[in-house]
């Protein structure tokens, strides 16, 4: 019984809300009026039909011929409903919500794009939406980044390392009256600005990685990459040469999809044995594979 209550109380809401919504889908264009009906005109009028209509309300109804506050409003609207109906893609787009009230998200972006679209300037639209995403980025990166900070600096390893940088700046000599009681927050505060905490993952916030920044290097970034393409493709393409250590390291660590990071943390003779391997070739790469397969079920 509880559950069939709930139902036609969900059902009653959603058509509330639906009605509310179906509602300005086509008011938008004449408020609460019919755009036809404003120029005493069937649906079915053509171009010639409105526009005499429209001429023949303008003279009873323009403010220069009727002074009446209630006709001057009136008139407002019949120049607003022929402006609507004038145009063949307009009146198209109401006889369209006319007939689909239903559609009323539809309705409503194809009316504004309509009236307010060919004002716009896209590029006054694009620079202002990358201006306030490169904001919200920016500003996002600095909290992570000092949430990360105040994370570490609860942790026992940042505090001992505070204590080695104090005992380094006195000679080494500790103050034994101190104990263990805490660092006084001002010495901590600049003891801290002195240690350069790496965290990797949250790196400081940098105004060239922000989305705008990128956005407007873009031309510069694709030409960049098509030079380096370029200079691949002929030196080592076209003209055969053996792969520079560095080139060799890129396509080593592309091959075990290895992120940067993860390359550099791994030590010099192991870096050497995986480009000696090369296993950016197919069937070294395979075999490479096949062998870490046997080392991991020997370790088990």
């Amino acid at each position: 019984m509880a559950r069939r209550i709930a139902i036609h109380l969900f059902a009653l809401t959603l058509t509330i809300v639906l009605s509310l919504l179906v509602h300005p889908c086509f008011s938008i264009y004449c408020d609460e009026d019919d755009c036809y009906d404003l120029l005493g005109v069937t649906q079915n009028a053509n171009s010639s039909e409105i526009k005499k209509a429209y001429y023949k309300l303008s003279l009873k109804h323009h403010p220069d011929k009727n002074p009446d506050p209630e006709s001057k409003k009136l008139f407002v609207k019949i120049a607003n409903a022929y402006e609507i109906l004038k145009n063949e893609a307009t009146r198209e787009q109401y006889d369209y919500a006319l007939a689909h009230p239903e559609e009323f998200f539809y309705n409503t972006a194809r009316y504004y794009h309509a009236y307010y679209g060919h004002k716009t300037d896209t590029r006054a639209v694009l620079a202002g939406l990358l201006l306030i995403v490169s904001i919200f980025q920016y500003l996002n990166q600095w909290t992570r980044y000092n949430q990360a900070i105040d994370m570490v600096k609860k942790t026992p390893a940042y505090k001992n390392k505070l204590r080695a940088l104090e005992l380094q700046r006195t000679g080494g000599m500790a103050n034994r009256k101190k104990g263990n009681k805490p660092m006084d927050k001002k010495v901590e505060e600049e003891l801290g600005k002195e240690l350069n905490l790496d965290i990797k993952g949250t790196e400081k916030p940098a105004v060239w990685d922000l989305i705008g920044i990128r956005f407007i290097l873009l031309p510069y970034t694709l030409g960049k990459l098509l030079l380096w393409y370029g200079c691949w493709f002929w030196r080592y393409n076209v003209k055969r040469a053996p792969y520079s250590w560095e080139d060799a390291s890129y396509l080593t660590r592309r091959s075990l999809r290895a992120s940067l990071d993860s390359w550099i943390s791994i030590d010099e003779s192991t870096k050497e044995d995986l480009i000696e391997r090369r296993l950016w070739e197919k069937s070294n790469f395979e075999s490479y594979v096949a062998e870490m397969r046997k080392e991991s079920k020997r370790r088990r």
